[in-house]
């Protein structure tokens, strides 16, 4: 379903990039963070959806500028993702042929369910240009940073 594929493109996004795109903890807090990515939707998108909060207008600010590392194919792919209309929304089968994943070879549609795209030779996962060594220990563990941890 369209909502489905809305999910699909959060989750496409954040194992890309390794952070959510709408960190929100809250209802509001996370549409606040919605729009102000994507934009204010469009008055004739949810016509009949009262929201019980106000938001100022918010201009559509460029995936890219959050997802540096991700290319140009990957930032078009999220964008259909999280199209603010369900119907105008990409489809799973219309996503599978996405220039995105024509780029990644034939080997990546005929893989097994349970197979890893890792396993197709020349496909890796680059480390996040924006890593900092110092939130992990010498094991590996994530360590909460001391602003974080203070907040806890």
């Amino acid at each position: 379903t369209s909502i489905d594929m809305w999910g699909v493109g959060c989750i496409f996004f954040e194992m890309a990039c390794g952070r959510p795109l709408f960190p929100g903890s809250t209802v509001e807090e996370e549409l606040r963070l919605i729009f102000k990515r994507l934009g204010s939707p469009p008055t004739d998108a949810w016509p009949n959806l009262p929201l019980p909060f106000t938001f100022p207008r918010y201009s559509p600010e460029p995936l890219n500028t959050r997802a540096p590392r991700l290319n140009a194919d990957a930032i078009d792919l999220i964008g259909k993702f999280l199209c603010y209309e369900a119907r105008k929304r990409i489809s799973a089968a219309d996503a599978m042929k996405h220039f995105y994943f024509r780029s990644l070879g034939p080997a990546v549609h005929k893989l097994k369910d349970v197979a890893s795209i890792f396993s197709i030779p020349g496909i890796q996962l680059n480390r996040d240009p924006g890593f900092r060594p110092s939130n992990f220990s010498k094991n590996g563990l994530i360590m909460k940073s001391r602003r974080r941890s203070m907040l806890l």
